[in-house]
């Protein structure tokens, strides 16, 4: 499938693209639950970018050794599990790995870094020899395993209505998202024996993030947009009609300042321990806001970073004046990159490939 090709449709040089790659969908069911027949049987929704070319062919990530990616080689089983009730698989991932992704290596600098930044003191602290990882786009993997908090992208129809999620792991690594997708079984103190199913792939195609600037002073925002390539549009798509997976969309992306309080009820937050803790050049672009543009798409790249989604549009080309094109206009599940890329043993498939929920 590879990241497509964008192609403007009118002359509009307000639109300036940031960032291609490809985009994965998944949901999983219910703790216990061997299949999801409606929306009401789903746990959590997933998304899962794949940055493969942009503005700049080098991205900044958290370190390797911070966050739930530098916890992978310290994995301890445990046989007993405090139980939270039907999320209680994903209390128990947070428990365990409860640092958001990091841009330094040692935990005083995480701490002096928000203190320059609170003090003003950034240009001073930014000389300092920030140890981030570098990663080449065009030439390894970078994953971003996103969790949506509604369990469903927003609704088209409601486009004043913010979506919140959150990355809860950013690996280079491709055997990082397939044990994220994994089902588990264990047990909790409280209800004895538990299966949590494995994810279910539910869409893939491609996406953009980039800027759209207005006119007329007002202030630029940036925009995630995408287009599937599957499931294929003759296939009944009902998994992806009640989670609104369109096939296509445009949301508004604000970025959450990690020092600033949710301001709505709603949204909750990951908590002070799973907080982003971004290099004070980012954390500078916050200021006194509570939420920025994903300016540039590398806050992403910091497990932990919150997030608003505001539906815009399920008609880009008439929004944006640019048309999104995917590998193939007749996809074959052959050729499927989320098949290559996880492997057909990892997560059953009949939503992408049927349009069916299983």
């Amino acid at each position: 499938m590879g990241q497509g090709e964008e192609v403007k449709t009118r002359s509009d040089p307000q639109v300036e693209i940031q960032e291609r790659g490809e985009i994965f969908f998944f949901y999983r069911p219910k703790v216990n639950r061997e299949e999801a027949h409606s929306a009401d049987d789903v746990q959590r929704m997933y998304i899962v970018l794949r940055p493969e070319s942009g503005e700049r062919q080098i991205e900044e990530k958290q370190t390797p050794d911070s966050g739930k990616e530098g916890a992978k080689s310290e994995h301890n089983p445990s046989s007993s599990h405090e139980d939270k009730g039907e999320n209680d698989d994903e209390n128990r991932r947070l428990k365990k790995h409860p640092e958001g992704g990091h841009g330094t290596k040692v935990q005083h600098l995480h701490i002096f870094s928000i203190l320059c930044v609170k003090t003003c003191y950034m240009k001073y602290f930014d000389s300092w020899n920030l140890i981030m990882q570098e990663v080449n786009i065009e030439k390894e993997p970078l994953l971003r395993f996103i969790v949506m908090g509604k369990k469903s992208l927003p609704d088209p129809g409601k486009k004043s209505r913010p979506f919140w999620g959150f990355v809860e792991l950013v690996t280079t690594k491709i055997d990082d998202i397939k044990d994220a997708l994994r089902g588990e079984e264990y047990d909790t103190a409280t209800r004895g024996h538990r299966h949590k199913p494995s994810a279910r792939a539910l869409g893939e195609g491609v996406y953009r993030i980039l800027r759209h600037k207005y006119s007329e002073g007002k202030k630029m925002h940036t925009h995630l947009v995408y287009k599937l390539e599957l499931p294929p549009k003759d296939k009944e798509n009902e998994p992806q009609e009640e989670l609104n997976v369109e096939r296509e969309g445009s949301f508004i992306i604000q970025i959450k300042s990690p020092e600033q309080g949710g301001g709505r009820s709603e949204f909750q937050g990951v908590g002070n321990k799973r907080k982003a803790v971004f290099p004070a050049h980012f954390q500078g672009q916050f200021g006194s806001k509570r939420f920025v543009p994903a300016d540039p798409p590398d806050f992403l790249n910091y497990e932990g970073c919150e997030f608003l989604l505001i539906s815009a549009s399920d008609d880009i080309e008439e929004e944006l004046g640019l048309e999104l094109y995917t590998e193939t206009e007749v996809p074959d599940p052959k050729c499927s990159d989320l098949v290559k890329t996880f492997g057909a043993d990892v997560t059953p498939t009949a939503p992408l490939f049927e349009g069916t929920w299983c």
